[in-house]
């Protein structure tokens, strides 16, 4: 599946544009933040991550380009990943991951269908310093620092593909429901079925991606609206593989993976804001329960 779709995706971002649409500009930022602190406030676990996207095309209109390779995402991602308990690991409990990506997606529609279709690289484990940076983290802000560093995912690159198909309903001028359905292969190696309603103007003329951890879809442009708009949004997962969970460690994968979101975006004049909350299911046997962590991503123009 990955070598089909990398090639796919490389064909695209390589074949030479249109003598008259050559030129493409920048589309905007995008940014995430998640945290359990910002949720149950706990460590454990999907404790956090941070994704930027840096996205350029041959302009905006308000929806996607009919043409793949018209619009191109560079993704950055970083995640940490840890047991209950991060000083001292119970028995049974989930290895500490540090992982880092890098990769390329393009986003367009056919028809009425929303398609996402991209890769990334995957580095884990001690090679990446994120847990080096948690320790430092926590040192600084008086924490407990992880004792579980010994113990972590081994180094390894994992090349990742995924596809998103998604169609948007207009229930109302202001109301918005997209269910969707992903398939990735590579680091975790899933199917997924969800969707998302969007209650507010704001964002529906914007450019928006969904973030890998919690699926919250975060804003990359600014549209003509200001003021709030509300999110909900749910899917289940079935996960085939995860290298994040290795079977040589004993830990079965559950049979499902869900995850439940709500959140609020706000656009002003000069300042923008997201908070959310996502309740994530349990992800392997023995996970006694699931876990709240919240999102937040704040723009100031000066």
């Amino acid at each position: 599946m990955f070598r089909a779709v990398l090639a796919c995706l490389t064909a695209l971002l390589l074949c030479p544009p249109d003598a008259a649409a050559a030129k493409r500009e920048s589309l905007g930022w995008g940014r995430l933040f998640n945290n359990d602190f910002l949720g149950d406030n706990r460590d454990r676990w999907r404790t956090g991550s941070y994704v930027v996207s840096k996205v350029i095309g041959r302009g905006w209109d308000g929806r996607l380009p009919d043409r793949p390779g018209d619009v191109i995402e560079f993704r950055f991602r970083s995640e940490t990943i840890a047991p209950e308990n991060i000083v001292t690991a119970a028995p049974g409990d989930r290895r500490y991951v540090g992982a880092l990506s890098l990769g390329a997606h393009t986003h367009f529609r056919r028809k009425a269908v929303e398609v996402s279709l991209g890769a990334d690289l995957v580095v884990t484990g001690p090679q990446t310093g994120l847990g080096d940076l948690q320790t430092e983290l926590h040192r600084i802000l008086g924490a407990s620092r992880p004792g579980v560093l010994g113990n972590q995912i081994l180094d390894g690159f994992h090349p990742t593909a995924l596809i998103e198909l998604a169609r948007p309903y207009r229930l109302s001028p202001s109301v918005v429901l997209r269910p969707f359905v992903e398939a990735q292969g590579g680091a975790e190696t899933l199917v997924r079925l969800g969707g998302d309603v969007m209650i507010g103007r704001l964002g529906q003329d914007e450019l928006m991606l969904r973030d890998v951890a919690t699926g919250h879809r975060y804003r990359v442009n600014r549209g003509a609206h200001t003021g709030f708009a509300a999110v909900f949004g749910a899917d289940i997962a079935h996960v085939e593989h995860s290298v994040y969970l290795p079977a040589y460690d004993g830990i079965a994968l559950t049979d499902t993976r869900t995850r439940l979101r709500a959140g609020v975006h706000w656009q002003g004049e000069k300042a923008s804001a997201f908070y959310g909350l996502t309740w994530l299911g349990e992800e392997f046997v023995g996970q006694p329960e699931g876990q709240l962590v919240g999102s937040v991503r704040l723009n100031i123009r000066f």
